[in-house]
């Protein structure tokens, strides 16, 4: 049996509101094998988001122990934790955060300016990214040239370029119709099948959960 690339034990997050808490995680164990495409429904309020935030590392439980390739997230200083982000985890979210100022290619571009990578390896990676989800004759638009649809295939190669590991998806197609929603969710598949990127998405849509090969339902802090 190959080991999950994500694996959370006992995990209990907490917030607190002045001197009340409001516990949003409850005692919750996930485990999710390499290579799946897993959606992540449930109501507003229930902890999809946070769950979300623990596996790419972008928050720390209260209690328990996150396990994310091979990495123990809940041990790192912020510093390790931030260039592992960097490595493993690429992000898409509801808002495109597309920088309108930058053509495509430079948005996609964007993480790679943290690497070692020469300018011209960058712009290589960057239309190759492109190409993948299907914008390469759009390299040099603005976001203001683009529809929502190819917003949000911008804000993919984004996250793609650095060729990570994980996908973590918040509510992808939230702003999307329904047909630039299923070409979003098409590209997904497409990059979970053809490419073995692991897929953790967040959505309300069960249009969109019925792409992925396990839904899971997180209600009242725990998953059912």
């Amino acid at each position: 049996m190959e080991k999950p690339i994500v694996s959370l034990r006992g995990i209990r997050k907490t917030f607190w509101r002045g001197k009340e808490s409001v516990k949003v995680l409850q005692g919750l164990d996930l485990e999710v094998p390499k290579g799946s495409f897993e959606a992540l429904m449930g109501p507003s309020g229930s902890g999809k988001s946070t769950l979300l935030n623990l596996i790419a590392g972008l928050d720390r439980p209260s209690e328990g122990t996150v396990e994310v390739a091979s990495s123990q997230l809940h041990a790192m200083s912020d510093t390790a934790l931030a260039n592992w982000r960097s490595r493993t985890i690429g992000f898409i979210f509801q808002s495109y955060n597309l920088l309108p100022v930058l053509t495509a290619l430079q948005n996609v571009e964007l993480p790679l300016l943290l690497t070692k990578l020469s300018s011209g390896e960058r712009k290589k990676r960057a239309q190759t990214a492109l190409r993948v989800v299907g914008l390469e004759e759009r390299v040099n638009h603005f976001p203001r040239q683009l529809s929502g649809g190819q917003e949000q295939r911008v804000a993919i190669a984004r996250a793609l370029v650095t060729d990570p590991q994980i996908i973590v998806a918040d509510e992808p197609t939230g702003d999307l119709d329904r047909q630039s929603a299923d070409d979003v969710l098409a590209l997904l598949e497409k990059l979970n099948k053809e490419f073995g990127k692991t897929i953790f998405m967040v959505t309300h849509d069960p249009a969109a959960a019925e792409r992925a090969t396990i839904i899971r339902r997180l209600n009242k802090g725990t998953l059912t």
